[in-house]
């Protein structure tokens, strides 16, 4: 039985470096869906520093490279998010996508805008340094967080609240879409899935991969859709590690070793007739 087809499939803010990133869902939902088009709507990194990154991280970038090889036919995006800034030429060369700030298309005769969304975050934009500080402090909290990171769960939640940033983002988008003529537009940033219709336009946010609620959205013709992921018992037996057996803790000393090493284990090296992709 052939699998449905999607138009396009947007993740975002899966946040690789944090302990509290959830790859290894992120990747099973690639691969468990058919689509013709995959658009990383931003914050797909926690900050620069890779020797962060553990096992699952790195093999959910080696599938990314497969799926941007030109012979599956696959359009892959990149769009850049406020913790993925400096990332562009690495990304292009390591997985092989292009990064844009802001991406769109046509489909059933409908204007796509895709941007993260940290554009219309007034303290993101206002107050890069801080943000910065807090990012590292958050990240460290992750590693002396309990196994399930309660805490930190808590204070992601809790800052989207106290920042408003859902509601700023949704008006800042559709106001940006409006300027741009488009019917539709896909954000990020705020980790909390939404939909709003107003003015014409359509705003959807993919929500996040750092929570226990985990989102992305679908495209196709009979319009858009917000899919949350559910772990399944099966899913200690179909592929082969329990969910909750990560490799958290492990880091290498310097991040070109890290490139190097881990980047071959995870797949990064294995397609020989891959050629990095210029769309």
């Amino acid at each position: 039985m052939d699998l449905h087809v999607y138009n396009t499939l947007i993740l975002s803010d899966l946040h690789l470096g944090a302990e509290m990133s959830r790859a290894r869902e992120a990747t099973r939902v690639l691969k468990e869906n058919r689509f013709e088009r995959l658009i990383l709507l931003g914050d797909i990194f926690a900050d620069l520093n890779f020797a962060r990154l553990t096992k699952d991280h790195w093999k959910f970038l080696g599938y990314i490279r497969k799926l941007s090889n030109p012979k599956r036919k696959i359009e892959v995006v990149w769009v850049e998010g406020n913790h993925d800034h400096g990332l562009a030429d690495i990304m292009s060369h390591l997985v092989g996508v292009r990064v844009y700030q802001h991406y769109e298309w046509i489909y059933c005769g409908l204007r796509h805008v895709a941007i993260h969304g940290h554009q219309f975050d007034g303290f993101q934009v206002n107050r890069i340094t801080v943000s910065r500080l807090g990012t590292s402090l958050y990240l460290l909290l992750q590693k002396l967080d309990f196994k399930s990171k309660p805490i930190a769960r808590m204070i992601d939640r809790l800052n989207t609240r106290w920042l408003r940033m859902s509601p700023k983002v949704a008006e800042g988008a559709i106001a940006y879409a409006t300027h741009h003529g488009a019917d539709r537009i896909f954000c990020g940033h705020t980790h909390e899935a939404l939909h709003v219709g107003r003015d014409g336009v359509e705003y959807y946010n993919s929500g996040g991969w750092v929570d226990s609620r985990l989102t992305y959205l679908t495209i196709d013709e009979t319009g858009v859709q917000i899919h949350e992921y559910a772990e399944r018992e099966c899913d200690e037996h179909k592929f082969g590690e329990r969910a909750d057996d990560r490799d958290s803790g492990e880091e290498r000393s310097e991040a070109d070793s890290a490139l190097a090493g881990l980047a071959d284990d995870s797949g990064l090296l294995e397609d020989v007739e891959y050629e990095s992709v210029g769309r």
